[in-house]
C-alpha cells in the first residue's frame, strides 16, 4: 500500500473514514449520525495486510477529530473502538457518558 491517508465518505445518515477507495476499502470505519449531536461508530474493519500499523486507530482519530470540529459527542458501538475510549482519556472528551 503506497499511502495511508485518511478520506472521509459522507451521506444524509451515514459516513465511514477509510483508506483505499470508497467501494472497496483496505480499512474503514462507520459511522451513524443520530441527530445532530450524536455520531455512533458502528463497525471498524481493516485488512490483514495493515495489521500492526495502527490503522485503527488512525481512522478513530480522524472521526474524534470531526466530532470535536462539530461539537458532536461520540457512541462507540463498536467493540474496537469503544476499548480504545476506555483506556485513552484524551479523546473521552467527545464520548457520550
Amino acid at each position: 500500500m503506497e499511502s495511508l491517508t485518511i478520506h472521509l465518505q459522507e451521506g444524509d445518515r451515514k459516513g465511514m473514514a477509510y483508506i483505499g477507495q470508497p467501494d472497496q476499502p483496505n480499512a474503514a470505519m462507520t459511522f451513524t449520525k443520530a441527530g445532530t449531536e450524536l455520531m455512533i461508530i458502528d463497525h471498524t474493519e481493516v485488512e490483514d495486510a495493515l495489521r500492526g500499523q495502527q490503522v485503527g486507530r488512525k481512522l478513530l482519530d480522524r472521526l474524534v477529530q470531526l466530532a470535536r470540529e462539530r461539537n458532536l459527542k461520540v457512541l462507540p458501538l463498536c467493540p474496537f473502538a469503544r476499548s480504545v475510549f476506555q483506556k485513552d482519556e484524551s479523546i473521552q472528551d467527545v464520548l457520550r457518558k
